[in-house]
């Protein structure tokens, strides 16, 4: 309707994935580098993940367009299918013929396996691309490992992309599908557009259609980028209805006012709300409020010990100190069935230190200590050990899966420690021990821990090493190689795939490691920060199995 009047050659916003209409950002670009090496000579698995309307789709069908003339490509829209319908639906699309009635999961299999065969035979390489790849059952995902079986000295018949949600990463995490997630041989998480790259999709998609002229002023692309949050089905929605707007108003430009009003029928109303109110208003609230917490969780963090020279920032926060002076308290059952119910009283006893928590929490780490310690960070890089002071809730703690030594406070303001060796549930196992080491262990609900705790706890992690042998609580773009490999090997195994050499901080490793912060619940950041190299560190087992948090 409006093509004319803007001197369009076709609508240039159109939600279908035209692959001549792709705008290779950086992120595509990566994306289908990652794709083409999945599909190198050794084959397997490559996995495509994004948000809903990023662009996984064009990008897939950009690849398809690229592939050598010796690749037979079948691709399947429709995953939520049995394991029998998917083999079906795989003869079909590469047109091998069996019988419909009475097809068997064994018949279908080995049809399919004559055909990679019969194609690896005459040179022909063999590709599936499964889109909406999140809503493929577990023994469906099985399913098509076990097709991936046949295979030579150097390469996989067939080859498999699994393009999906976010969700599919977290659906590979399952314990009985680690075979196929360790068969992944590249893997890429396609994100939004920023500001300057939804500008640049604009005017291109607007060349393609052969239109030059400017037809979005600057206000009117930067409202687009707020209310689309950088997805592209949603900037070609707004600037569909919006040219569609102009039009209707006869004006040959685009303006914030008639972005706003097109979102309106785009995207709906509470969509609206949701996206601009929300964007300016709560948005700025919430980044002065996490402004705020990023202080102080670096304040507290900067008070930690990360080696030798500052061993003593771990052990004093706000005032609150580690010190074998305090007086110290027990926690006792005042009878046997309140122990049960854990009623428990508070009574003040000299004999309660520090140091033998300590001691327990060394020897979980398989490290003996001969003699008890009030300064346990010293001792902590003693063995390459670092300490880290967590101040925090219980959830949080829970989230880097390490014991610690609790710091308890009395009603009468007298410090008491335990140590967090077990977690069931909601039943929290904590070791209370006296100056000779004999300890109680009591199981203590959320209530009693509210009362007592005030959310300080003593951790210690095996941090890595740069190339002075210092320990380091950062990895970025400005370490050393060794650091780098560092990242990438617990990376490579935390996400179950290869590893590779790392010399320098590329793009390839910096998805990698965002991707792994979105998996933990994480704010994504272009560099591995303390709590992502202690969760790290704690993922990948380096052969000191000293203990697991249920």
């Amino acid at each position: 309707m409006y093509t004319s009047f803007f001197g369009l050659k076709e609508i240039p916003f159109s939600i279908a994935p035209n692959p001549h209409y792709l705008y290779m950002s950086d992120r595509h670009r990566e994306a289908l580098a990652h794709l083409t090496y999945g599909l190198g000579e050794t084959g397997g698995f490559v996995l495509l993940t994004g948000e809903v309307g990023t662009g996984k789709t064009t990008v897939s069908r950009c690849l398809i367009e690229q592939l050598p003339e010796n690749t037979q490509a079948a691709f399947i829209l429709n995953p939520t299918l049995s394991s029998q319908e998917l083999l079906a639906t795989i003869c079909d699309e590469y047109k091998i013929r069996y019988r419909k009635t009475g097809a068997t999961l064994k018949t279908l299999t080995d049809k399919i396996q004559e055909k990679l065969l019969k194609n690896h035979e005459t040179g022909k390489n063999t590709l599936l691309i499964i889109d909406e790849a999140q809503h493929l059952k577990a023994e469906v995902l099985e399913q098509l490992r076990l097709l991936t079986n046949l295979e030579t000295h150097t390469k996989k018949l067939l080859q498999v992309i699994l393009i999906g949600q976010p969700e599919l990463q977290q659906l590979l995490q399952r314990r009985d599908l680690r075979q196929l997630a360790q068969r992944i041989t590249a893997r890429y998480h396609l994100l939004p557009l920023t500001k300057q790259e939804v500008r640049n999709y604009i005017q291109h998609r607007l060349s393609v259609a052969e239109c030059h002229q400017q037809l979005f002023t600057s206000q009117a692309m930067t409202t687009i980028h707020q209310l689309s949050d950088g997805i592209p089905r949603l900037i070609n929605l707004l600037c569909d209805r919006a040219l569609l707007g102009a039009y209707g108003a006869n004006k040959q430009m685009v303006d914030k006012k008639i972005v706003m009003a097109a979102s309106v029928e785009a995207l709906g109303y509470e969509n609206l709300r949701k996206n601009w109110w929300h964007a300016t208003q709560v948005k700025a609230v919430a980044a002065i409020g996490l402004c705020l917490l990023i202080i102080s969780i670096g304040y507290y963090i900067g008070k930690g010990e990360i080696g030798k020279g500052e061993q003593g920032k771990a052990e004093q926060e706000n005032g609150v100190q580690f010190s074998a002076n305090d007086s110290t308290a027990v926690v006792q059952a005042s009878d046997e069935g309140q122990s049960q119910n854990m009623n428990w009283v508070v009574e003040t006893l000299p004999n309660r230190s520090l140091p033998e928590s300590v001691r327990k929490l060394f020897s979980l780490w398989r490290i003996v200590v001969d003699e008890a310690t009030s300064e346990p960070c010293h001792l902590a890089s003693d063995f390459d050990f670092a300490c880290y002071w967590y101040k925090g809730n219980l959830a949080g703690f829970l989230k880097l899966n390490y014991p610690g030594v609790f710091k308890f406070i009395d009603g009468q303001g007298v410090a008491f420690y335990g140590l967090l060796s077990k977690v069931d549930g909601a039943k929290l196992s904590f070791n209370f021990f006296n100056q000779q080491g004999v300890d109680q262990v009591r199981v203590i609900d959320q209530a009693w821990l509210d009362k007592y705790w005030q959310g300080g706890a003593l951790v210690l992690w095996q941090a890595p090493k740069n190339n002075q042998n210092e320990l380091v609580a950062v990895i970025d773009q400005k370490s050393s190689g060794i650091l780098l490999q560092w990242l990438e090997d617990h990376l490579s195994q935390a996400q179950q795939r290869p590893t590779r050499s790392v010399k320098k901080w590329d793009a390839v490793l910096e998805n990698q490691l965002q991707q792994y912060q979105r998996q933990y619940g994480m704010i994504t950041s272009p560099k591995a920060d303390l709590r992502t190299l202690m969760l790290l560190s704690n993922t990948v087992s380096q052969g000191l199995p000293v203990f697991e948090l249920k």
